[in-house]
């Protein structure tokens, strides 16, 4: 336990420190979303009734205002359940439609610390015949456009890399990637689950061909997510039903949820810039604040090339269950993904750290809420309890 010092310095109720595992919806989101779960509760499906055109009408505009906010035609866009079903549509889809077209499965690329919404789908593909490189990052977790192009096969169709890592936040040079697929005829897909809404994100001009976006991500709702297609990438669908969605998501459209993605997504270019100076500062602050009384803590990932709100180090001489055990009543906060299950970060592993250091890590997000008495707290229970664990383990 911490001390009873600390206890009464701290809130009752523990820091947020995890909004890269979701956001909360914020209040204009929730305000435009309200009228259509129930006074406009129309199908956009059935148009041959008024509330049906309506809603039709509303789904239209909400796509309309995502496509501005990214920069592209609307007809580009497909609405799914979130970023990991637009995954699982961009390569299953895409990898089988380029298979018919081929006559046989090729070769895929990604990147070893990828998150498993990608990995998964790949290794399936795996199953079905495709070939599969995964490419492992730096100490830094990156990799440059030379590993990628030594990894390009004869037959290779599809490369997935993210633009922001999900646990250390690096953000990788999709640009140039992008760029050395598209002078090779090879389609690149990017799961932009954390970094649309946090980084300014044009998928033309990146060269991006499949673009996975989530909407709970960036202070939108729950299970509302996209896949943007360039013109011209064939898809086969993974759902057949109904049609929606040009016949790629078959299922009706959860209007209140569609209307809520797209006004989070206007509010999030909206303040974009300011957001990131803000949270950018408070980061740096967290982590001279850590350094300055634990001079041993691993940064985990490129202190350059990462987002403004993401921090994640490992704190030697710590077991890992402990430091979280001792820190939740505190902060919320996680090691490594939402969806690792209590695993060491694969993504950690793949940088060189040990089981121990993967496990005795902190990954700590910012988000709009974060204040810099909430900073200074934080640094008070991770100082606190990692010089207690130190004297007993």
């Amino acid at each position: 336990m911490v001390s009873n010092s600390l206890a009464k310095t701290l809130k009752t109720s523990p820091l947020e420190f995890d909004y890269q595992a979701t956001t909360p919806c914020c209040a204009e989101v929730v305000a435009a979303m309200e009228p259509y779960w129930s006074d406009c509760c129309g199908n956009p499906s059935s148009r041959q009734s008024r509330a049906g055109l309506m809603a039709s009408s509303v789904v239209s505009l909400a796509r309309d205002q995502l496509a501005a906010c990214l920069k592209i035609n609307p007809e580009r866009l497909i609405f799914t359940s979130g970023a990991t079903e637009a995954n699982n549509l961009a390569l299953l889809g895409h990898a089988r439609a380029r298979a018919i077209e081929l006559g046989r499965p090729g070769h895929l690329i990604t990147l070893r610390t990828e998150h498993r919404a990608v990995l998964d789908p790949l290794q399936q593909l795996q199953r079905e015949g495709f070939r599969l490189t995964e490419i492992g990052p730096d100490s830094e977790g990156l990799i440059s456009t030379a590993q990628l192009l030594d990894a390009f096969e004869d037959d290779t169709i599809l490369v997935s890399v993210m633009v922001a890592n999900n646990e250390i936040g690096v953000v990788q040079p999709i640009g140039d990637l992008a760029r050395a697929c598209r002078d090779r005829g090879v389609t690149f897909h990017t799961d932009a689950a954390q970094g649309f809404g946090h980084l300014s994100l044009e998928p033309d001009g990146l060269g991006l061909d499949l673009v996975s976006l989530s909407g709970h991500k960036f202070y939108g709702p729950k299970g509302i997510g996209a896949l943007v297609i360039r013109s011209g990438i064939p898809i086969v669908p993974l759902h057949w039903g109904g049609g929606q969605e040009q016949g790629l998501r078959p299922g009706t459209i959860p209007v209140p949820l569609v209307v809520g993605f797209a006004k989070a997504a206007e509010m999030a270019i909206q303040d974009l810039d300011s957001r990131q100076q803000r949270l950018l500062k408070l980061r740096n602050q967290l982590w001279e604040g850590l350094t300055s009384q634990l001079p041993d803590l691993i940064l985990n990932g490129s202190w350059l090339h990462r987002l403004p709100n993401n921090l994640n180090f490992s704190v030697p001489g710590v077991n890992g269950n402990c430091l979280h055990q001792d820190l939740r009543a505190y902060l919320a906060c996680s090691s490594g993904s939402a969806c690792t299950n209590g695993k060491p970060s694969h993504v950690l592993m793949a940088l060189g750290r040990t089981r121990g250091e993967a496990s005795a890590s902190l990954r700590m997000s910012l988000g709009r809420e974060t204040s810099i008495s909430d900073v200074q707290q934080a640094i008070l229970a991770i100082v606190n309890v990692v010089r207690k664990l130190r004297k007993t383990y």
